[in-house]
């Protein structure tokens, strides 16, 4: 199994301010993180100023401004991008930023990202999908909300505008903060697999850290999760996001994970060689045995240690004779 892709998901957790998100990257390096991802987007270009916000918005951040109040105040300018790439290329971690408009689609071509994250809200924004194919990077691909259809079409713009398959991965996703347990589907990221022939992997709103590790020992190749400060904070995603600690213990996880999947091949690992002789047991004599009589069921037995004659030989024993006397628990010796 390759190296699973852990994205540390910033997003806007920022809260609209530079020294917050340069906080973030430090976190995620710290974690062990592969990438700290970002969001960019003009807030005049995302939302009309009439939207309303998501029910889990409303929870998390009121009723009292629109769904493009709160996104104004989370946008990040361009001369902050510009200070994170310097401090992720300084901490020594990648950075990724989702674009929600085209024209983010243009400036993060500019700034010359090497991946190209594409969020679930944009699977069915042709458009934007054609903008994305036509970089011809490596694209990951969230899928929440989406059926197989509207993902097979998400595919066809990828591939028309230019990008091969081989470059794309889809995410498994549920759109919702935090996602209930029971509407995860888990399963549901093989069948991408499957149906597309492309890498697959996850993308977690659930609380927790379960999920995640779940869909790493299921073959995700990608793990993308929240995380934040406080989650306390003020802010839309800051109570569906992982704290710095619970962060860390899921990237061990994941590294503990992939190190436990192995290459598959069944056989005896070396750790395990030296307790062999000590689970195992070898045929003895259940009591005293005089040499010239035969071994019987009844004169034999298998004990621990493994070190003599395999029970697996059983049948090979009884009804020879026995070379030489054996005392009580004596190993047999052919």
């Amino acid at each position: 199994m390759s190296r699973v892709l852990i994205i540390a998901e910033a997003g806007v957790n920022h809260n609209g301010s530079l020294d917050l998100a340069k906080q973030l990257v430090n976190v995620a390096r710290e974690c062990g993180a592969d990438i700290v991802k970002f969001q960019t987007f003009t807030a005049e270009l995302l939302v009309s100023k009439s939207a309303e916000k998501a029910e889990y918005q409303k929870k998390t951040t009121g009723t009292d401004e629109s769904q493009y109040q709160m996104i104004k105040r989370l946008e990040l300018d361009r001369a902050a991008h510009l200070a994170l790439i310097d401090h992720c290329r300084s901490e020594g971690i990648e950075f990724l930023s989702t674009a929600f408009d085209l024209e983010s689609v243009a400036f993060l071509a500019k700034l010359g990202l090497r991946r190209w994250k594409i969020p679930s809200g944009e699977i069915t924004n042709l458009p934007y999908l054609r903008a994305i194919g036509a970089r011809r990077g490596e694209v990951i691909l969230s899928t929440g909300m989406a059926d197989l259809g509207e993902v097979e079409a998400a595919l066809a713009a990828l591939e028309a505008a230019g990008t091969s398959r081989s470059n794309i991965t889809l995410l498994h996703c549920t759109t919702e903060y935090p996602a209930p347990f029971a509407e995860v589907n888990l399963r549901a990221m093989d069948t991408l697999g499957n149906a597309f022939g492309t890498r697959v992997g996850y993308s977690d709103h659930t609380e927790g850290i379960v999920v995640p590790l779940a869909a790493v020992a299921l073959g995700a190749s990608v793990i993308e999760k929240h995380f934040t400060l406080d989650c306390n904070m003020e802010g839309p995603d800051h109570k569906a996001s992982l704290e710095p600690r619970e962060l860390a213990v899921l990237v061990k996880g994941i590294r503990d994970i992939e190190a436990a999947l192995g290459d598959g091949i069944k056989r005896p690992m070396e750790s395990e060689l030296k307790n062999r002789p000590i689970a195992r047991k070898s045929i003895v004599a259940a009591r005293a045995i005089k040499a010239g009589d035969l071994y019987t069921i009844d004169n034999l037995t298998t004990k621990r240690p493994g070190n003599g004659v395999s029970p697996m030989d059983w049948d090979r024993i009884v009804g020879r004779k026995a070379g030489r006397d054996y005392h009580v628990d004596e190993a047999i010796e052919l």
